[in-house]
Formats: structure tokens, sequence, C-alpha cells
């Protein structure tokens, strides 16, 4: 398991190693030892999947404190386009974004630390998504900034008639009214 840094401190791209023959592959997708080596005492609580069709875009989400969220993000089957959006003010980083192509082929997970929105895009016919996180989901303190928002410019590298959102989503408010509950 290779943990590899982003330009955006504590968002860390994992590779695995994985072990094929003419019966498959194994890999191991998660060791508490490695990643508490890696990013420090983590409880992961919850596993959550997904499946979506082409073009399906969920987020950018995350939840305010005190139920913020990290992330362990794979994609199972299918292929997706990855984003999180650094939202911790007073970060070196903040506003800035990190895209990464997650498969079932290359096995690649992210780390999600709290203070980052979160989304994906779907560009194969479906793609299951699976991600473990470190709090319970708590519907009063969901929320989520446009996907498409001009000052975020996040290169999705689709047309948005492709896109499908939820209506919630279509709702979210776009980052200049977005008044951010995380600090660094």
């Amino acid at each position: 398991m290779k943990f590899v840094n982003t330009p955006i401190e504590g968002l860390v791209i994992i590779e695995p190693t994985v072990f094929d023959d003419d019966r498959g592959y194994f890999l191991e997708s998660y060791n508490k030892k490695k990643f508490e080596e890696a990013f420090g005492k983590i409880s992961f609580m919850q596993d959550n999947e997904s499946k979506s069709s082409k073009g399906v875009l969920r987020g950018l989400h995350f939840q305010k404190p005190p139920y913020t969220q990290a992330k362990l993000v794979r994609c199972i089957e299918g292929k997706v386009l990855d984003v999180a959006v650094d939202i911790r003010e007073g970060s070196n980083t903040y506003g800035q974004n990190v895209i990464v192509e997650l498969s079932g082929e290359n096995k690649k997970q992210v780390f999600i630390p709290r203070g980052f929105a979160h989304g994906f895009l779907v560009l194969s016919n479906t793609a299951t998504v699976s991600y473990k996180v470190d709090n319970s989901y708590a519907p009063t303190h969901d929320a989520g900034i446009r996907w498409d928002d001009p000052t975020l410019n996040i290169q999705w590298g689709v047309n948005e008639s492709e896109v499908l959102v939820s209506e919630k989503d279509a709702k979210l408010p776009f980052f200049s009214e977005f008044e951010t509950p995380f600090t660094t």
C-alpha cells in the first residue's frame, strides 16, 4: 500500500498493492495500523456504497461540525472522477481542489480528511463507489456546494448538459454564498 500526497495537505491518494494471478486478484483495501501511521487515529464507523449511471454527479457534499466526516473513497466497479475541495478557512489551499480518477481497474482510493467538500462524476456506463466514514450521518448537519460553481472552476471534463444531479444538489449554494464552518 502506497500513500501519495497531493498538493493539498492531508488529502492523500492510496495505491494498493495488487496481487494478480489466473484466479483474479487480491488487495488490502484497508489496514488500520498503516492508516494510523499515515494519518493518526481514525475510527471508521460506517461503510457506504452507491451505484450510479453514466453522467450522474453526486456532490459536492460535507457535514457541518460536530458531525464532520473523514472519508476513504474507492470505486469498486466502473470509473469516476472524484473531487475534493478544501473548505478549511485559513488553509493555504482554501477553495482549491484535487481531482483523481478512481476505477475498478486502477483500484486507487482517496483519503479525504475533515474540512473538505466531496463529489464524484460517473464516467463509465455504471459505477459502484464505496466509502468509509468516521462519523454518523446527521441530516440536520448535511451541507454542500454547487458542483458547477464558477469560482471553484472544477474541470469535470464534460458538458453541463451531460450531467445528472439530484434536485437537492442542484439547489446547493455557490462558493461565494458559502459560510465555512471549518477553520484551520
